[in-house]
């Protein structure tokens, strides 16, 4: 069964006993004033029909003036362009602007890039937070206080020596020369675990298609998810005595907001995060998202096609430019090799209904897309997620992203079998999903540079497989224990649908 998703799509809020979208989990923290809001982002004028287009020409080059023309002829406004990868963003309200500008020459491909109007019509559905007391606060210091050079939260963390990342940082910390920008809901940069590694210059509100680099615009506002301060704390949480570690508490990390205020990813605010990462010297990328408003993304629908296209452009160019981008599996516990899933959750920013696919033709990207890092969830047994979508030859690589409880337990001091991550306001709390996965592989693959500061993204991702602990299938594969198999691991033990390459290995990352 499916479980309900929130709107950032990579990350589950599990209660104690069953695995389902519930709500977050804080812990008390040091005060802090409410996280400012960020200044809207620049807009474009549209009148409330109007949608947002991608028109994909040949790169390289401003785009032609007989282009041009057609675009404002076919009643488009452009916002941006991107011309390094022949990508224009657009307005209109013209219900047949798409059809119009396809049978432009020197137009490859043209798609809404939502079928909602501007803007989104939707509602954020991220759950009402859980507080937890102090005395989970205390406990958790109290249980630091026993081994040296633990920051106050790190007994919690089960997933850090799960992927030896508590062994690593008795070598390194990582590198204040390597910069993970966590493409998101925006970071609250305030939050003491986080701003000591803050990158400002290479963060930015891309929410709107081209950058706003409007001081704080990359951060939440008190309304939006924490999904992406969550994120950031969980690779560079500065091990600075005052809360949680991150995987590489020494790197830097950027904010890129991506997500609107009602929480979709659209993809013009995609392309934007990736090329703004590409131009401004990332080393990683993490990806905790789907590309709204469909989950997967056909190319025989002319629309699909040209969001896959510019997506598709702007993840390789940030990689020829030096980043290693990284991005979650999903939540839905799919096969992503099988021959057809039902999609009931497209498009998500108006009416979804179901439709069968094909996920080697239809794609979830950025995740499915080539060069990405595509990584699958495990709890704290080490098993793959209940949730966790898997498939031989498309995940990459696994990492601790929690469960429920009920199915996998921690040892002792951890109490939760979630992920512990910063939230904004000065807070900490768990969520789940392979949202938390992804910043695991984010975090070593910085420690990969910090090590090895002259790799390119290829060497990278090469260490960071065969740096891996090769994990056997888990078959019968029963995480509920009903008696029935929840899904079918195929593959040998260093490259198979649930773990590919194995879990990620933090040690190895600053010792090979």
């Amino acid at each position: 069964m499916t479980a309900p998703l929130s709107r950032h799509r990579r990350a589950l809020a599990i209660p104690a006993g069953l695995a389902v979208a519930a709500s977050l989990a804080f812990l008390p923290g040091t005060p802090a004033a409410a996280t400012p809001a960020a200044e809207a982002a620049p807009s474009t004028a549209a009148d409330a029909t109007s949608l947002s287009y991608v028109v994909n020409v040949a790169s390289g080059h401003r785009p032609s003036a007989s282009v041009r023309r057609a675009i404002a002829k076919a009643g488009g406004t452009i916002v941006t362009s991107y011309d390094r990868i022949g990508v224009i963003v657009v307005h209109s309200a013209n219900p047949d602007f798409a059809k119009t500008v396809r049978k432009v020459r020197g137009v490859q491909s043209a798609g809404a890039t939502r079928t909602a109007p501007l803007p989104s019509a939707a509602t954020t559905d991220t759950g009402a937070p859980q507080v937890l007391g102090g005395e989970e606060l205390a406990a958790a210091k109290a249980s630091s206080g026993k081994a040296e050079g633990q920051d106050p939260l790190e007994s919690l963390q089960w997933d850090l020596p799960a992927i030896k990342a508590d062994k690593a940082h008795e070598k390194s910390l990582g590198s204040k020369k390597v910069t993970v920008a966590v493409i998101d809901t925006g970071v609250d940069d305030t939050h003491p675990d986080i701003a000591p590694n803050f990158d400002r210059q290479a963060s930015v509100n891309c929410v709107a298609g081209k950058p706003d680099t409007t001081d704080g615009a990359w951060r939440p506002s008190a309304a939006e998810s924490p999904h992406g301060t969550h994120v950031a704390g969980e690779i560079a949480a500065a091990k600075n005595g005052i809360g949680m570690t991150g995987v590489a508490p020494g790197v830097k990390v950027a904010g890129i907001k991506v997500s609107n205020p009602d929480g979709f990813f659209y993809t013009e605010a995609v392309v934007c995060g990736f090329m703004w990462a590409a131009e401004h010297g990332v080393d990683v990328t993490n990806n905790s998202y789907y590309t709204d408003p469909w989950y997967f993304n056909c190319k025989d629908d002319p629309d699909q096609k040209a969001l896959v296209e510019a997506v598709s452009r702007a993840s390789r160019y940030a990689e020829r430019k030096g980043a290693v981008n990284v991005a979650a599996a999903g939540n839905e516990n799919y096969d992503l090799t099988s021959d057809e899933i039902t999609d009931p959750s497209s498009p998500n920013d108006t009416t979804p209904g179901d439709r069968t696919v094909d996920p080697s033709k239809c794609l979830d990207i950025p995740t499915q897309l080539p060069g990405v890092v595509t990584v699958a969830a495990t709890g704290a047994k080490g098993l793959k997620s209940s949730f966790s979508n898997h498939g031989r030859g498309v995940i990459d690589i696994a990492a601790p992203g929690g469960d429920s409880t009920a199915y996998q337990t921690p040892e002792p001091p951890a109490t939760s079998g979630l992920i512990l991550g910063t939230l904004p306001g000065g807070k900490w709390g768990y969520m789940a999903g392979t949202s938390m996965a992804s910043p695991h592989v984010a975090g070593v693959a910085a420690l990969i540079k910090s090590t090895h500061p002259y790799a390119s993204p290829a060497m990278v991702k090469a260490l960071l497989y065969a740096e891996a602990d090769a994990t056997a299938c888990t078959n019968p594969y029963d995480i509920d224990g009903d008696g029935k198999v929840d899904a079918v691991c195929e593959g040998p033990k260093n490259r198979n649908g649930f773990y590919g390459w194995g879990m990620a290995d933090a040690l190895d990352a600053v010792t090979w």
